[in-house]
């Protein structure tokens, strides 16, 4: 085979690969997927909660809350199922698997878009089983 032919070949594998991974994400995020996009304790069970540690909230606050179960971890790159969204306060319920309760934490904090994790790798349903 000649030099020409095989890398139009392999560049039409790569494009077809690449098109299925797309595709599977666009599948997970009409049901309901997201992607966590930062790191750091933003997802909490009361709106309140969520409200305090946003705004103007120190390192000790943070701990005592994480500590007291009012604040989990949001690991940029973590898949999340979307429970609900409140547009008026910008926020969404979320559904984190390994936590008992929904959470709530800002919308902008999700993306229907994969995003990679520290380890340059994207989150799926199948990598958490």
């Amino acid at each position: 085979m000649k030099v020409p032919t095989m890398l139009s070949v392999a560049a039409a594998v790569v494009g077809l690969t690449s098109a299925g991974f797309t595709a599977n994400y666009d599948d997970l995020a009409a049901k309901g997927y997201r992607w966590a996009t930062v790191d750091g304790p933003y997802a909490c069970p009361s709106g309140d909660d969520l409200r305090q540690i946003t705004q103007n909230c120190t390192e000790e606050t943070q701990l005592q809350m994480i500590k007291q179960h009012r604040a989990y971890y949001l690991i940029r790159g973590d898949i999340v199922k979307l429970v609900r969204e409140d547009a008026a306060s910008g926020i969404s319920l979320i559904r984190v698997p390994g936590i008992s309760m929904d959470l709530w934490t800002p919308k902008n904090f999700l993306s229907s878009r994969p995003t990679k994790n520290a380890f340059g790798i994207v989150e799926t349903l199948k990598r958490r089983v």
